[in-house]
């Protein structure tokens, strides 16, 4: 059993790990954002919601680390697809590099 400061610990973790998550999920696929979110679930064992997920998209876009365009459904209804952009892709070999001096040893 999980005692509440693990616990709350691990939730920070990931909090401040998910810039990279998003980045790492979007480096082998494009995806729109309630599949990332699915994916992080399940890839990553983080829940995250919309709240949070949107104005990081956002956010990771004005950094030009993400791009994104909208792509018409069979529905009629388009969605919007996120992409890693070089320079999103430099950014997350960087964040690769500095976790793996920083924490794995």
């Amino acid at each position: 059993m999980k005692n509440e400061f693990l616990k709350n610990w691990e939730t920070q973790l990931k909090k401040g790990l998910l810039p990279y998550f998003v980045l790492k999920a979007l480096d082998t696929k494009e995806r729109y954002g309630y599949e990332l979110i699915q994916h992080l679930k399940e890839d990553f064992n983080t829940e995250v919601t919309e709240s949070t997920m949107y104005p990081l998209l956002t956010r990771l876009q004005k950094e030009e680390l993400l791009i994104y365009k909208w792509i018409e459904q069979p529905t009629g209804i388009p969605r919007k697809y996120y992409y890693i952009s070089d320079d999103g892709r430099a950014h997350l070999a960087a964040m690769k590099k500095s976790i793996d001096e920083n924490f794995i040893k």
